[in-house]
């Protein structure tokens, strides 16, 4: 059949295939003994005529274009998600501020959920009583405050007519009036903006929302969900990533400490100057003093500007350059003393590091940007140092956070973390 013939001419062939392949030929060295060497010739490339720094350059530079593309589509989703980021960062934040009560609760025995709602409750307590004080103030306040803002302008008018620039009348009321015809031209831009702080004011109560009952199973339920992030790893990753992030974590709430006792003092501080002075308004600014001292560096400066100027046209110029006085003081006192000495136990950023990540966390989402940008470059900080010292997942010597002023007494290494 003619079946057979093909498949027979079929084995044939591959007979003859097999018997008329050989080998290469091994060359050998007497040197090596009996072990044959295969000498194989590189095929070239375009590479060869390269020079090696050419090359290096070149394969550096689409990994760094890798890595600034995939910065801009974080930043990018970072601006899309903003309203349920923000609300997750702060929530954070405060977690890190909250937990420790929240675990001192729950070591006495209290139920985790009591123990988080408590604390919860209590802080909300705290701060609308506070927001309840303030506005209480400023409503006390409010009829006398327009009469010394009147006072206090005609006397900064006085002093521009006769002090050291020497303006004439013409000119002020000629930069008086241009000032009332720039508000009145804007007017319409002014509307959309009164508009979209409605809008915004939506947003602010709907992350409010979140925030509270995002850090409430923070509180509750922290160690469970970063068990459950770590178990999605691959298995030789979990361990050094859960402890990283646990030293991160521990990062975090002395950064957070630190920070609450610094912006009290800065508070406390141009508070009382304020008060002493009897600058209207003294405890609504030192409020804001307090708030904007949880930006480092350039937080409690402008808040500190804010009250110069209500002192300016409240109670004179003279009042105002003592309570100057009384802000570079404090300043001075946060940058040499606080600071170094708090706030370095916490966490060991270069103030070059801590300024740019200000200025990008501005940029990127505003003043809650320049809030969250140091906690998350501290945090960032520990976790890479930890990892690249310790990529096995091993303690520290001293069981303490990497990046931070180490424990006069080292614990033994087979020690757990805290």
């Amino acid at each position: 059949m003619w079946v057979d013939t093909a498949r027979k001419r079929t084995q044939d062939r591959l007979a003859v295939a097999r018997q008329g392949w050989t080998p290469p030929p091994f060359t050998a060295d007497p040197a090596l003994g009996e072990a044959p060497v295969v000498l194989l010739e590189q095929t070239p490339s375009v590479d060869d005529g390269l020079p090696r720094g050419v090359r290096v350059a070149g394969a550096w530079a689409w990994r760094i274009i890798l890595f600034v593309a995939a910065a801009y589509l974080l930043i990018q989703v970072v601006s899309r998600l903003q309203i349920v980021i923000v609300p997750l960062a702060i929530a954070l934040l405060l977690a890190a501020l909250f937990e420790p009560l929240s675990a001192a609760l729950r070591r006495r025995g209290m139920n985790r959920s009591l123990a988080a709602g408590l604390v919860l409750v209590g802080g909300l307590v705290v701060v609308f009583g506070g927001l309840t004080l303030i506005v209480q103030t400023v409503i006390s306040q409010l009829d006398d405050l327009s009469t010394q803002v009147g006072e206090g302008l005609a006397e900064v008018q006085g002093w521009l007519a006769q002090g050291p620039l020497h303006l004439s009348q013409s000119q002020l009321s000629d930069g008086l009036e241009r000032l009332r015809t720039t508000i009145t031209a804007n007017q319409g831009a002014l509307t959309s903006g009164a508009v979209n702080t409605a809008t915004t004011l939506g947003e602010v109560v709907a992350g409010f929302l979140l925030a509270l009952f995002t850090l409430f199973f923070y509180l509750r339920d922290g160690g469970q969900i970063w068990t459950f992030v770590c178990r999605m790893l691959p298995r030789a990753a979990r361990i050094p990533t859960a402890r990283a992030g646990h030293y991160s974590w521990h990062t975090l709430v002395s950064y957070v400490r630190a920070t609450v006792l610094v912006a009290f003092v800065d508070a406390v501080g141009i508070g009382v100057g304020l008060a002493i002075l009897r600058v209207p308004l003294a405890l609504p600014l030192a409020a804001l003093v307090f708030l904007s001292s949880f930006i480092p560096v350039i937080g409690a400066t402008l808040s500190g500007t804010v009250a110069v100027l209500v002192a300016l046209v409240t109670v004179g110029p003279v009042k105002a350059l003592i309570v100057l006085g009384v802000v570079i003081a404090v300043q001075q006192l946060e940058g040499h003393v606080l600071q170094p000495l708090i706030m370095g136990r916490a966490v060991a950023l270069h103030p070059l590091a801590v300024i740019l990540a200000i200025a990008v966390g501005v940029v990127v989402a505003g003043i809650v940007g320049g809030l969250v940008a140091v906690p998350l470059l501290a945090v960032l900080n520990t976790a890479i140092r930890y990892l690249f010292s310790h990529p096995g997942g091993e303690p520290t010597a001293d069981d303490e956070p990497p990046g931070t002023e180490p424990a006069e007494v080292p614990l033994d290494e087979s020690e757990s973390p805290r």
